[in-house]
C-alpha cells in the first residue's frame, strides 16, 4: 500500500524557524497588544479624572479644611457668614456666586470632593428604580444566587486543580485527582454559574422587550430546580468517577445531563410563549438571540447524547461539533442577546445599527455551526472536513466585526463615562474580548497554528480568553446593570473596583503565562525533544497561572459580597403595638 504524503507539506516546511512569519501568529500578537491596550486606556481614563480632581480641588475647600476653620472662626464672623447665607437664599443667588463676589467669607463651600480613590469608580447612586413585579424579582435573584454559588465553587475547584501543576504532591486522594475535578471545574461554570446567570438576566429582557409578564413562573422554578439538580448530582458523579468518558465538556453522564436538557425545554416554552403573546408588535433583536441560543442548545444535548453517533471517528466529529456549539451555540448566542439590551439601556441611547445586528445574527447561525471540527487538523477526519471547518472558522470574522461595530458604535461618544460609571468598565472590556477572542480563534484554526499550539496550555488560554474574557465579563457588566434598579441598592464602589481590577489583571497574566508557555511547548514538539523536557519547560508558566487564577478567585469573592449587598433583605424595624399608640398619641398632642 502507497502512502500519500499530506498536501500541506508538500508545499510548507512545518518547523520552529519559521513560525513568527505564520498569519496566525502575527495576527494573536497584535491582538494581545489591543487587550493591553484595553488596560492601560482603562487607567489613564482614571488616572486622568484624578488628576482633573485634585486640580480643581486647588480653589475649592475640602472638608476638612472648612471644619478646621469653622472652629477656630470668631463668633462675629459666623454671624457674618450666617446674615450672607440667609441674603442668598433670599435674594435666589447661588452661593457660589456669592462666593465669587465675596471671597473672603471663607465659609462657602462650592463643592466637596474627596477622591481617595483613583482606580475605583466615582459614581452617585442611581436616582432610577425599575418597578417589576415581585415573582420576577424573586426569580430573577433565585438564578442569579445560584449563578453566584457556582461561579465561587466552580472556580474554587479550578484554582486547587491550577495548584496541582505547580504541586502535584498536594493530595492523593482518588476523588481530588486531576482527572476528576477538571471536569468539575468545567461543568461547573459552565452549566452551573454562565447558564444560571444567563437564564436570569433572560427573563428580565423577555419580559420587558414583550412588555408581560413571563408567561409562567411555575416553569421557572421548575426549570431552577431541574437544572441545579443536575450541576450538583452530576458533580459529586465526577467526583466518584462516574463520567461520560472521552467527551470533554459533556462529562456528565446522560441521566444527569438529561435533567438539564428539560429544564432548558422548560426555559425555552417559557421565554417563547412570553414572546408569542406580547404586547407590541415587534420582536426586539434580543429575543432573537435569546430564543435562537435555548433552540440550538436542547436540539445540542440530544445529539451529544445520542448513542447511534458515538462509534470511532464518529464520536471525534460529534465531540468538535458539541464542543463548539454549547460555546458559540449557548453561552456566545445567548450572551449576545443580553448586551444588545443591557449596553443600549445602560447608555440610555439605542443601539446603533438594528441592520447590524441582523447581519450578525443570521451569519452567526450559519458560520459558526460548521467549524468544530478545526479542533482535530491533521486528525483521520477527512481532509476536505477539516478545510470546510478552517473556511468557516475564517467566516467568523463577518459576525464578529457586525457584532463588534455595533457596540462599538453604540459606545461611541460615552468613553469619558468609562472613569465615572462602575458598569462601562465591565461592558468594555468583554466587547474587546469578543472581538479579541473570536478573531484569536479563527487564526488558530489556520493548519500552521493548529499544528503549534494544539494540546498545549495555550488552547487554555484561548478558553479562559473566552469563556472568562467575553461571557463572564460581560455577565458581570449585566447584573451591575440590573440589579441596583430592581433592589435599590448600589454596591460599594471599592469593592466592585477592586473585583474589576483583581478579575482582569489575573486573567491577564492568567492568559500571556499559558500563551507563551504553550507556544515554547509546541516548539519542543516540532523539534523533537523529549515530552519531559516541554513539562519542567512550563514550570515557572504554571506559577503564573496559579497567580492570575488567585487574584480572579479573590475576585469572584468580591463580587459574591457585593451581590449580597446588593440583594440582602433590610430588616424592617417594628415597634411594639402599645409603644406605636403611645407614640402616636404623643404626636397629637
Amino acid at each position: 500500500m502507497k502512502f500519500h504524503q499530506l498536501p500541506l507539506l508538500k508545499t510548507i516546511q512545518l518547523n520552529s524557524e519559521n513560525w513568527l512569519s505564520s498569519p496566525g501568529v502575527i495576527g494573536t500578537i497584535v491582538l494581545m497588544f489591543i487587550i493591553i491596550f484595553l488596560g492601560v486606556f482603562i487607567f489613564l481614563k482614571r488616572l486622568n479624572r484624578y488628576v482633573d480632581f485634585l486640580e480643581k480641588n486647588t480653589t475649592d475647600l475640602t472638608e476638612e479644611e472648612f471644619q478646621r476653620r469653622l472652629i477656630n472662626l470668631e463668633e462675629e464672623d459666623v454671624d457674618n457668614i450666617l446674615e450672607l447665607r440667609q441674603q442668598g437664599f433670599k435674594t435666589n443667588v447661588k452661593p457660589s456666586n456669592i462666593a465669587e463676589t465675596s471671597s473672603k467669607y471663607i465659609g462657602f463651600i462650592k463643592k466637596v470632593i474627596n477622591p481617595k480613590n483613583p482606580l475605583f469608580d466615582e459614581k452617585t447612586k442611581s436616582a432610577i428604580k425599575i418597578e417589576i413585579s415581585k415573582e420576577l424579582k424573586n426569580i430573577i435573584i433565585w438564578y442569579l444566587s445560584a449563578a453566584v454559588v457556582w461561579l465561587i465553587f466552580g472556580t474554587l475547584v479550578g484554582q486547587y486543580v491550577g495548584m496541582k501543576f505547580v504541586w502535584p504532591e498536594m493530595d492523593s486522594v482518588s476523588w481530588l485527582s486531576f482527572g476528576r475535578l477538571r471536569p468539575v471545574h468545567t461543568n461547573t461554570v459552565f452549566w452551573g454559574w454562565a447558564s444560571m446567570a444567563m437564564i436570569a438576566l433572560g427573563h428580565y429582557v423577555v419580559s420587558k422587550t414583550s412588555n408581560r409578564e413571563i408567561f409562567s413562573y411555575k416553569r421557572s422554578k421548575i426549570a431552577f430546580w431541574l437544572m441545579n439538580s443536575s450541576v450538583f448530582i452530576g458533580n459529586l458523579f465526577l467526583m466518584g468517577g462516574v463520567n461520560n468518558g472521552g467527551g470533554e465538556y459533556r462529562e456528565y453522564i446522560w441521566p444527569v445531563m438529561a435533567l438539564f436538557a428539560v429544564g432548558l425545554i422548560l426555559i425555552f416554552l417559557n421565554f417563547y410563549k412570553t414572546v408569542a403573546t406580547r404586547k407590541i408588535s415587534e420582536i426586539y433583536i434580543s429575543n432573537w438571540f435569546i430564543l435562537a441560543a435555548l433552540v440550538w442548545t436542547i436540539v445540542l444535548t440530544f445529539i451529544g447524547y445520542f448513542p447511534d453517533y458515538q462509534d470511532g471517528l464518529g464520536e471525534t466529529v460529534i465531540q468538535g461539533y458539541y464542543m463548539h456549539q454549547g460555546v458559540g451555540m449557548w453561552f456566545m448566542t445567548f450572551t449576545l442577546g443580553l448586551v444588545y439590551y443591557f449596553l443600549p439601556s445602560t447608555l440610555n441611547k439605542p443601539i446603533y445599527s438594528y441592520s447590524l445586528g441582523v447581519l450578525a445574527f443570521w451569519t452567526q447561525m450559519i458560520f459558526y455551526t460548521l467549524i468544530g471540527t478545526h479542533h482535530f487538523v491533521f486528525s483521520p477526519l477527512p481532509w476536505w472536513l477539516q478545510t470546510v471547518a478552517i473556511v468557516f472558522s475564517a467566516g467568523m470574522f463577518i459576525p464578529v466585526l457586525a457584532g463588534s461595530t455595533n457596540f462599538f458604535m453604540t459606545m461611541r461618544g460615552s468613553w469619558n463615562h468609562i472613569s465615572k460609571s462602575y458598569v462601562l468598565p465591565f461592558f468594555l472590556t468583554g466587547v474587546i474580548f469578543y472581538f479579541v477572542g473570536s478573531v484569536q480563534g479563527s487564526f488558530q484554526a489556520f493548519r500552521f497554528t493548529n499544528y503549534l499550539w494544539h494540546f498545549t496550555d495555550f488552547n487554555v488560554a484561548h478558553s479562559h480568553m473566552t469563556m472568562y474574557g467575553i461571557i463572564t465579563f460581560l455577565m458581570w457588566a449585566c447584573i451591575y446593570a440590573l440589579l441596583p434598579k430592581i433592589t435599590g441598592v448600589e454596591p460599594p464602589q471599592n469593592l466592585v473596583g477592586s473585583h474589576f481590577w483583581l478579575a482582569f489583571i489575573g486573567l491577564i497574566a492568567y492568559m500571556i503565562s499559558l500563551m507563551v508557555g504553550g507556544t515554547l511547548k509546541g516548539l519542543s514538539w516540532i523539534e523533537g525533544h523529549p515530552f519531559i523536557e516541554s513539562v519542567i519547560l512550563m514550570e515557572n508558566f504554571w506559577i503564573w497561572r496559579a497567580v492570575g487564577g488567585s487574584l480572579m478567585f479573590v475576585s469572584h469573592i468580591i463580587f459574591g459580597y457585593n451581590f449580597y449587598l446588593m440583594v440582602r433583605k433590610k430588616k424592617k424595624v417594628q415597634l411594639p403595638r402599645l409603644q406605636t399608640i403611645q407614640h402616636h398619641n404623643q404626636i397629637n398632642s
